[in-house]
């Protein structure tokens, strides 16, 4: 569904990690990299995408014999694809090719040494035409170590017959959300407030949203400035307010999904997947489910909602480092990236995708059996808008570790002492920060 995101864990020192990574058993069974009597393999590691499948065989056709990619789906958590990838690349597993990392994994690879920079002509096709938010999750130190292959970004949905018209600010949402609860109508505001990285995610919009820094630019140090203490404010304001879910401090994405379906909420802040799971669970409602870019977290300035997503590196320990990176351009080029949308409902990277009407079957009409962007992505205006303004998580090689300070200091968002919680936050992302390498 495009929202691969899981809360870092706190890892072991990396002389702890070498001494994990001896076992022989890491590297049993790493040898599906070397050319075979059927061709050359190039193997992608990646979390699981119902139909991405299609993508590769796609790319298989093209490459027509010169090498035939293989997907090696990881497990369906985000801490465990970390893990994996990151244990078999520190035991020097020539077997894998690329890398599909979350978009908060690619400082860390990169300077861990794991991910291939991309230069000339193919990093020029990586580059080309992609929106500025989603390239920028690519590089590490000013060099792009990625391509993206598709990205992310939260809306506001509602139901018009509660709502005839969005909220701009939040101060409005509240507003309406108190007026609602008054007059017995679905009134909740929900959104992910358990400790995890979707707590992460939410906090991190509102500080980019009111112009602060949670690090510095280039990721090695703790900023903490008066916008990120205004947004730890709003956060403790409206987790106080009464217009929460009482298990707001438990509540995942699907949480809060499920929290708007059942009518609870008016206002639910979300990825654009629940967009077809409304469509399967309430289709004879679908025509009242909206949506709009996030309310203003302070009037007139625009809300600059946090970016997810996943981007293709290429191993430094491949064998087959060309074809790899040939493979790794097919697999999000346009084309692939149109797929992976209309079927998986993950949101292109690259502009010119969400204009893109041809339907999947070009030779035939478009319709809900041969959908194109216009019938899958019905909010596609909305999202490109949320894009170019967006803001990505602290490019920090440490960064599962400040993730990790964050969703327990921010948790339960109740609790927050905007002043002594910024302090706090300081402090332990301070330490957080004095990590080396990667933290299995």
């Amino acid at each position: 569904m495009g929202k691969r995101i899981g809360a870092g864990k706190r890892g072991r020192s990396p002389g702890r990690t070498a001494v994990l990574l001896g076992a022989g058993a890491l590297v049993t069974g790493m040898l599906a990299g070397c050319a075979t009597s059927s061709g050359l393999k190039i193997n992608i590691y990646m979390s699981p995408e119902d139909n991405f499948q299609k993508v590769v065989d796609g790319c298989n056709q093209k490459a027509a014999g010169k090498y035939e990619i293989v997907y090696n789906k990881l497990p369906r958590g985000a801490d465990d694809q970390r893990l994996q990838m990151a244990r078999r690349l520190a035991a020097g597993d020539t077997a894998m090719d690329i890398l599909g990392l979350d978009v908060t994994w690619v400082s860390e690879f990169a300077e861990a040494g794991w991910a291939e920079e991309w230069t000339g002509r193919n990093k020029a096709e990586a580059s080309q035409g992609v929106l500025q938010g989603p390239l920028d999750t690519a590089t590490h130190n000013g060099k792009l170590y990625a391509a993206t292959k598709n990205t992310n970004v939260q809306l506001l949905w509602y139901d018009d017959r509660v709502t005839p018209k969005p909220p701009a600010t939040w101060d409005e949402m509240m507003q309406k959300a108190q007026e609602l609860k008054g007059q017995g109508k679905p009134y909740e505001i929900v959104f992910t407030g358990a400790q995890y990285e979707g707590l992460v995610v939410f906090y991190n919009t509102l500080v980019a949203s009111l112009g602060g820094h949670i690090l510095s630019d280039d990721g090695k140090s703790v900023v903490m400035d008066e916008g990120a203490v205004k947004a730890l404010e709003l956060l403790k304001k409206v987790s106080t307010s009464g217009l929460t879910d009482p298990s707001l401090s438990n509540m995942k994405e699907d949480d809060i999904r499920q929290a708007f379906q059942r009518g609870q909420a008016a206002f639910q802040l979300n990825w654009p997947y629940v967009y077809a799971a409304y469509a399967k669970d309430k289709k004879a409602d679908l025509p009242h489910f909206k949506w709009a870019v996030y309310p203003q977290a302070q009037a007139g300035m625009p809300a600059r909602t946090t970016i997810g997503g996943f981007d293709l590196a290429v191993s430094t320990y491949s064998q087959h480092k060309p074809e790899a990176f040939e493979a790794a351009l097919c697999l999000r080029s346009p084309e692939s990236q149109k797929i992976s949308a209309i079927n998986d409902g993950v949101p292109p990277s690259i502009e010119s995708v969400y204009h893109n009407d041809v339907p999947l079957d070009p030779g035939k009409p478009a319709s809900a059996d041969n959908p194109n962007m216009a019938i899958q992505y019905p909010m596609r205006d909305a999202i490109l808008t949320a894009l170019k303004t967006a803001a990505v998580r602290p490019l920090s090689p440490a960064y599962q570790n400040a993730s990790t300070v964050l969703s327990k200091i921010l948790s339960p968002p109740s609790d927050i002492d905007p002043q002594a919680t910024a302090a706090k936050l300081r402090e332990q992302l301070g330490d957080a920060l004095q990590s080396k390498g990667v933290i299995p």
